[in-house]
C-alpha cells in the first residue's frame, strides 16, 4: 500500500493529521465500529478521565486491528466523537504518542456530540484501515 499526503495547508500537521491521502495498491479494507473506553465485557472504564478514555479507546482499536492482522499503521481514516471537545484537545498528545510511532497521520474528523452509547463515555474512535 502506498500513501501520498495531500495538504494544501500545513496547519493540520500540527494536530497530527493530513487533510487527505491518496491510498493506492490496497488489497483489503477494514471498516471498524466505534471503539470506546470499555473492558472486554463492554463495561465503561475511566469515568470522567478523558486522557485514560482516549488511551483505552486506542487500545481497543489496536485490538480490533490486530484481529485483522493490521496495526495503527494501516489506519487511513479516523473519526473522533467526543462529549467534550475542549477536554479532548487537551489530550491530543495521546494520539500523537500512538500514531506517530506508527508513521501515520490519517485524515481525521473531530465531532462534538451530546452523548455516546453509555453516559460515562467521553470519546469514541471510528477508523477505516487498509493494507
Amino acid at each position: 500500500m502506498e500513501r501520498t499526503a495531500v495538504n494544501p495547508w500545513a496547519w493540520s500537521l500540527d494536530f497530527g493529521y493530513n487533510q487527505a491521502e491518496i491510498v493506492e495498491g490496497t488489497r483489503r479494507q477494514l471498516i471498524c465500529a466505534g471503539q470506546t473506553s470499555v473492558d472486554a465485557d463492554g463495561r465503561p472504564q475511566h469515568p470522567g478521565d478523558m486522557r485514560a478514555q482516549v488511551g483505552r479507546a486506542l487500545d481497543n482499536l489496536e485490538a480490533v486491528l490486530a484481529g485483522a492482522d493490521m496495526t495503527l499503521a494501516n489506519v487511513v481514516r479516523l473519526s473522533i466523537y467526543t462529549t467534550d471537545v475542549d477536554e479532548l484537545l487537551r489530550c491530543v498528545d495521546v494520539f500523537g504518542e500512538r500514531l506517530g510511532p506508527a508513521g501515520v497521520r490519517p485524515p481525521s474528523t473531530l465531532l462534538g456530540v451530546a452523548r455516546l452509547a453509555f453516559p460515562e463515555l467521553m470519546v469514541e474512535l471510528e477508523a477505516t484501515a487498509a493494507d
